[in-house]
């Protein structure tokens, strides 16, 4: 059991499948009281209701209000969860301005919307639990993936700054980033996912497993895939061996194509 969970009034968005509902289900088996969010009503129903939840359907980016009401007035715990990827690498779709703005609402500025509307009341009270579901791209990129790979960079920076802006304040802040995933958003990614990130993908669940143990040992990073960690430490001690090594991939994916 995680201490710091117990009882807590936690959000999950996008929770209706995949790793937010793993978020969803780990939270309630270790005693909280959680809010399901997902922009599909049935999909979050279906998740509350196997968990004792409670479903609250709508834009992540707008449902913080509604969540408070529900659990009673207090969110002590907030998984910014929801987000969205697109397979636009093709130099026709690179620059697609719909698939930027959608990315940039979902990926990161409802993350910047839900700790605005969060902020003021845990650090009166001088507590509150922000998580941030980012992922292996936003600290290293991914192929195929432009706008997804920038704006979970934006997702992680702001994680980061919300960790050093109020950790001394009792905000507690934690960032997971995981590499493949065995979810629908993996198909998304579409042949470079394929290749890059579908032979070491995980379950949602160990996503969940990786994020309690970091909640135990108060870590702000959270690498679902170890391996991660001597990526990102190579990539920042040599970037143009990095780069030459992700060009590499580059090449496989377009050769394969």
């Amino acid at each position: 059991m995680v201490g710091a969970v117990q009882g807590a009034g936690v959000v999950v968005t996008g929770a209706g499948g995949g790793i937010g509902a793993a978020l969803a289900r780990r939270f309630a088996a270790e005693g909280a009281r959680v809010v399901v969010n997902d922009l599909d009503s049935d999909r979050a129903k279906a998740v509350a209701d196997e968990i004792g939840g409670i479903a609250v359907a709508g834009d992540a980016s707008a449902i913080v209000a509604d969540a408070r009401d529900a659990l009673g007035g207090v969110i002590d715990v907030y998984c910014a969860n929801a987000g969205v990827a697109f397979d636009d690498g093709d130099v026709d779709q690179v620059l697609d301005e719909k698939t930027w703005a959608t990315s940039w609402d979902v990926n990161l500025m409802a993350h910047v919307r839900a700790a605005h509307e969060l902020l003021p009341a845990w650090l009166e009270r001088g507590s509150g639990r922000f998580v941030s579901t980012v992922s292996a791209a936003g600290l290293l990129t991914m192929i195929g993936a432009p706008s997804y790979s920038v704006t979970k960079h934006g997702a992680y920076a702001f994680a980061e700054w919300l960790s050093l802006t109020y950790r001394h304040r009792g905000i507690k802040v934690h960032a997971v980033c995981p590499q493949g995933v065995r979810t629908d958003m993996l198909a998304a990614t579409g042949s470079a996912g394929d290749l890059v990130l579908r032979p070491t993908a995980i379950e949602p669940g160990d996503v969940a497993d990786a994020l309690f143990r970091g909640i135990e040992e108060d870590r702000f990073l959270i690498l679902p895939h170890p391996e991660v960690a001597g990526y990102y430490q190579a990539r920042a001690s040599s970037p143009d061996q990095w780069l030459d090594s992700m060009n590499h991939i580059q090449k496989r994916w377009e050769e394969a194509r």
